[in-house]
């Protein structure tokens, strides 16, 4: 009778989400931006800083991010001040200002990468595949750890909220905060609105 027990009892489970980090990552902060920046330039990684501008400014999604084409952020060849996304997971347009800082991070990459319009603007490993969000990830986390801070702490959503929260350190006004990211409040959650 004892052997039929053990025959039927599971080992102990252990939890998925044990000596994880769960919940909202926390953007960075405004020093951590420019430290991943000077170390990007410093090591002249253009794709990557590039990549780090881009999603700041933005504020896509990681699946969105990667699969840009040339021609959304830069159709005559240089990076255009105002762009506009369609999102995969709403279906919206959502439109976001380049900063001057990202317009030349974007330029120095298409001139060094010689990317033409109708191409992804980041490339993976695969032959003529746009990166994976796997890979995005995995960028991150090496940005995050060349400037000795814990990449399980930040996530590819860490950027997304970065920018919205600057503007919100700095302002201090939540109604500002709105206008410059084009939200609305949805219920508790916040969307994006197409103007």
């Amino acid at each position: 009778m004892s052997d039929e027990n053990c025959l039927f009892a599971s080992p102990a489970a252990h939890p998925w989400n044990k000596g994880k980090l769960i919940g909202a990552k926390p953007p960075l902060r405004p020093n951590q931006v420019w430290s991943i920046r000077t170390r990007l330039l410093i090591e002249k990684r253009t794709r990557d800083l590039a990549l780090f501008n881009l999603a700041i400014d933005s504020k896509l999604r990681g699946c969105d991010l990667v699969t840009l084409k040339v021609g959304d952020v830069a159709p005559n060849g240089y990076a255009v001040d105002r762009a506009t996304v369609r999102q995969r997971k709403t279906g919206r347009p959502v439109k976001f200002e380049l900063t001057d800082q990202t317009r030349q991070a974007v330029d120095d990459y298409l001139k060094a990468a010689n990317k033409e319009p109708g191409e992804d603007l980041f490339t993976g490993r695969g032959q003529g595949r746009p990166m994976t969000t796997r890979q995005y990830a995995r960028l991150l986390a090496d940005w995050v750890a060349s400037i000795g801070l814990d990449p399980k702490v930040f996530g590819t959503h860490s950027l997304r909220r970065t920018k919205a929260t600057l503007i919100y350190r700095s302002t201090g006004n939540l109604r500002a905060r709105r206008s410059r990211v084009r939200c609305a409040t949805s219920g508790s959650r916040w969307t994006t609105r197409s103007r």
